[in-house]
């Protein structure tokens, strides 16, 4: 990798951590409607996520995936209802996400939600491949190697604003957590913003090359 080829892909995946998208939206909604601790735990999720969707793409599954009409469309609607599975329960649990101790439950359930969210998500595999093998050596040895290296790094600087994310939705849910009918109000709304990430992947189109 030439050094000038990593500076500019450090500072192009800089600039797309930094601009909020699906994945954010998501884990500020979980941190709001559950807390800090099941924020990070989705968090985490989604991280993982991410990674499988680089070794994905280092290995040509998700070229694969992207290739077919019918493949990308069956994780396309998996994702999304699953996603509004999430939506409709955090919804429904609006009025049990009132005191600060509900932070300690469901940790391991918020993982394995964000490992899934993000996961079957193929927007995410359209954007590695997109993304970063223009950031490739091409005389470089084992480009499998390289692409997941820079795809590790894109996940970092992803998960680092993620960190900060549920930072301030922390902060944010502390202040509101003595106004039972707000808090209540915000879970809510949280769960309808999840449902809608839902349908938003759900209208996703499959990228087609030129």
């Amino acid at each position: 990798m030439i050094e000038t080829n990593l500076w500019l892909f450090l500072a192009a995946a800089f600039l797309i951590a930094a601009i909020p998208g699906p994945g954010i939206f998501y884990v500020a909604a979980r941190t709001l409607s559950e807390g800090r601790a099941n924020g990070f735990a989705s968090m985490a999720g989604t991280a993982l996520g991410g990674l499988v969707h680089v070794v994905a793409g280092s290995l040509g599954i998700s070229a694969i995936i992207l290739a077919s009409a019918e493949l990308f469309a069956a994780v396309k609607f998996v994702g999304a209802l699953y996603l509004v599975w999430l939506g409709i329960r955090t919804f429904r649990s609006a009025g049990g996400a009132l005191t600060l101790e509900s932070e300690a439950v469901g940790g391991k359930r918020a993982f394995r939600d964000g490992v899934l969210v993000e996961a079957l998500n193929p927007k995410t595999a359209a954007f590695f491949l997109a993304f970063i093998p223009q950031f490739l050596e091409p005389s470089g040895s084992n480009p499998a190697l390289q692409f997941i290296v820079l795809g590790a790094i894109s996940v970092t600087l992803n998960t680092l604003a993620d960190v900060v994310v549920v930072l301030m939705a922390s902060a944010t849910r502390g202040h509101l957590i003595g106004r039972p009918q707000l808090m209540r109000r915000l879970t809510q709304g949280s769960g309808v913003f999840i449902a809608g990430l839902g349908l938003s992947l759900a209208l996703a189109r499959r990228p087609v090359n030129g």
